[in-house]
Parts: structure tokens; sequence; C-alpha cells
């Protein structure tokens, strides 16, 4: 356990932020605004499920659930939400593959609540065995909500057809057979395996005093471990031609994705897949939405984004289409991949997916939230930070000629793949589909 919070280096960019290293390798990330009369504390960890092994695949979400369940100080759920809600607070928590956040959003004039809340579930969660097995319930209720909502479900699938069994292509929330089974050891282990100073990020934004926010840290979070953590398997990757993954599944719509293997977060090509991704499905005037919906009435929703992780990325189309129609469905969005890969962009829709990218980016950081998320985000997974000035700059460099060099690397058939929930079971009659 860490016995001394005296920050290490201090780093300020640009006055818009600032980053602190304590001793123990905690990083703290302040973010001040006067625009706003908010505050956030997230407290961001580098693990997630991609951190798990196989016999305990779902206890970094699982894990999540339980920091709300009490402790010491508040030793139960009513007693530990209770004081934010008093407040009209804003908090709760989330877990994905490589990292799980918990946060408080208040009034400013509250970020003492806030500070204290988040720092005590995340250094005093109790861990009480009769209410792991409470939760259990819990846990697997909100697995059948998953499985029952293909919005949401088919997104598992996709990681599943991509990476097969490793971390990678786990479910986040985990196994039904696991989740049943582990012990409140496992949870002990976990956390001094994965929560450590040594992969934690805090970033508070909003109409805060920074130099007081970095002493109020350095109070509540002195007893976090510091100790060194347990790191993850690399994903492996092997792919040598078209592949899908069809669930059978009695629906009125068919759920899909359609897409190919892509970048990495270290890729200095992920800003122009992020471009390509926004010209061909990433608002209402995007070339899949007009072919796809309005020309052709084939889906209610469609949109073609990233997914991109430490070691691994993909880029894909997802739609929920009219299940006569799917083959249709499938033969235009290839087309489109086609199309894009075969004729090069204008200049006038480069800019338009540059000027769409930067103002969601810039609405959205107008928030003490976003503004936290998005520094800490980028601290905790690639360890460098970038101003939205920074980014827009990258974003800014991208020409006609990255669009098509990108489109071509990726678009080729050993990378493309098919994830589909509807009422199919043959598994042929949509592989004789994938081509390009």
């Amino acid at each position: 356990m860490s016995k001394s919070l005296i920050a290490g280096t201090t780093k300020s960019i640009e006055n818009s932020y600032k980053k602190t290293t304590l001793k123990n390798g905690l990083r703290i990330i302040t973010v001040p605004s006067k625009s706003t009369k908010t505050a956030t504390v997230l407290v961001l960890v580098g693990a997630g499920s991609k951190y798990e092994t196989k016999d305990i695949n779902g206890l970094s979400h699982f894990l999540e659930h339980m920091f709300f369940k009490g402790t010491k100080k508040h030793p139960s759920t009513l007693k530990l939400i209770e004081p934010l809600d008093r407040i009209g607070g804003h908090y709760n928590a989330f877990t994905s593959q490589e990292y799980t956040g918990y946060w408080a959003k208040v009034d400013a004039s509250h970020l003492d609540l806030a500070l204290d809340w988040v720092s005590d579930i995340y250094l005093n969660s109790l861990l009480k065995e009769e209410e792991i097995n409470k939760e259990r319930g819990t846990i697997l209720q909100e697995m059948n909500m998953y499985l029952d909502t293909p919005t949401s479900y088919i997104s598992d699938l996709w990681g599943e057809i991509l990476y097969g069994d490793q971390p990678s292509g786990w479910k986040v929330i985990g196994r039904e057979d696991i989740i049943k089974k582990v012990k409140r050891s496992n949870f002990i282990r976990y956390i001094k395996e994965h929560y450590s100073s040594k992969n934690t990020v805090i970033a508070v934004a909003g109409n805060i005093s920074q130099s007081d926010v970095i002493s109020r840290i350095k109070k509540y979070f002195k007893p976090i471990n510091d100790e060194k953590i347990k790191d993850k398997l690399p994903t492996k990757e092997k792919q040598n031609r078209p592949d899908s993954l069809v669930y059978y599944k009695k629906t009125d719509q068919t759920h899909l994705y359609l897409g190919f293997r892509g970048y990495n977060i270290f890729s200095q090509d992920k800003y122009t897949l992020g471009l390509l991704a926004t010209i061909l499905g990433g608002n209402m005037s995007s070339r899949m939405w007009i072919s796809v919906r309005e020309r052709q009435g084939l889906a209610y929703y469609v949109g073609t984004g990233t997914d991109i992780g430490t070691d691994c990325g993909s880029f894909f189309t997802r739609a929920g289409v009219d299940n006569q129609k799917v083959e249709r469905a499938i033969e235009t969005i290839t087309k489109e991949y086609q199309k894009i890969k075969e004729k090069k962009i204008t200049k006038s829709e480069l800019q338009k997916a540059k000027d769409y990218t930067k103002g969601t980016a810039l609405i959205g950081m107008e928030a003490s939230d976003e503004q936290a998320s998005f520094y800490a985000f980028q601290e905790l997974l690639i360890g460098q930070i970038l101003t939205l000035e920074e980014k827009f700059d990258k974003i800014n460099k991208a020409t006609i000629d990255d669009i098509y060099r990108v489109a071509n690397d990726i678009f080729q058939p050993e990378k493309l793949n098919l994830a589909l929930i509807g009422p199919f079971k043959e598994k042929n009659r949509f592989d004789k589909l994938l081509k390009i």
C-alpha cells in the first residue's frame, strides 16, 4: 500500500488541463472550466474482460456491480447512493474489454462529496459474500436482457467472429456458468492484481480549482494499492478468407455487423479510418444511410463505425433489416465498400466529414463529463494526451489519397466478416455473399 502521495511530476499543457503524476504512479488530470457549473470525477482503471482468464470471465463487470453494494462507511446500497441522490447528482460505472470506470457528476459546490464517494467505492467496498450471491441473479438477468436485445447482443457476436476463444472474443458480461460459481476470493485476488495506482487515472473536470482538487485526491486516495499489476495477454488475429457467424433467433428484423479487421489505437491511420466511417455511415446524409435506408427502405437503422483497442481494431456497418431482404442489404453494403475502394471521394465529401467530426467533438466537450473522459481515456490507453486542437490538426491533414489508401488496405476479402442475428440457420447462404 502507498505510504505517501507526494506529487512526483506535474505537466501543464496550454492551460487547458494539468496532468499530475504521484510518486506511486497514480495519474491525476484536472480540467478547469469556468463556463460550467458542474464538476465530474472519473476514476478509470486499466482492468476489463481482456485482463481475465477463462475461469473468471465476467468478473470485471461483476466487480463493478459489487462496488455499489456498500462500503465500510456506507454499509448498504441505500446508504451509499442516497447522499448523491439528495443533491441531484449523476453517478454510474461501466466496464469494457480494457477498462472499468466509476464516476459522479455534481453541482460543483458538491465536488468534495463526489470525490469522497468515488474514492470510497474504489477503496473500501465490502464485497460481502451474501451480496455477491444476491448480485449473481442481477447479472444473470442483465445477461438475459442482452440476449433478448439483438441490437446489443450483435456486438458480442462481432467480437466472437473476429477473435474467437480468447479474451478479445469473450463477452464482457461473462458466461452464466462462471457467474454462478465465482467466489469472494476471486474478487479479492482480482482487485489485488489489477486495481493499483499504476494503472489508475483520476480525471476531474468542470468548475474546479486545480490545486485544491489535487490536494483532495491525495487525501482521499492515500490508501490506494501501489503494487505492480498483472498485464493482459496480447490479441492474436488469424484470417485468410471471408467468414460469417449466424445466430438463430426468431426475430421480426435481422440485425447484422458487416465489416473488416482494422487498426489499433496506436495507428496514425485511425484518424483517416474515422473519417472513412463518417463518409460511409456516420450520419443521416452518409452513403450507407442514403443507399440502404432512403433509396431502398431496407433498414430503419444503419450506421458505420470503428472499434479501436490497444492491440486490435475493426471497421463495420451495423444495420437492422427486413428479414426478407437480408441478402439485398448485405449486397448493398458491400457495394458501398467496393465503390469507395475503387473511386476516390470528392474534396467536398472529405471536408464535410472533417467538419462533422470536429463539430460533434466540440459540442460534446461542452459537458464536464465528456471533458473528463476525453483526457482520461487517452492517458490510460495510449499514455499520451492530445488536445482537441491537436487532434483536429491530424484530422485536417487527412487527404483524399489517404482515404483511398486506407480503404484499399482495409477492404480486403481476407479481412471481411459478417455477424448476424435472425431467423436463419444456413451459414452458407450468407457466406456466398461475402465478396469484395
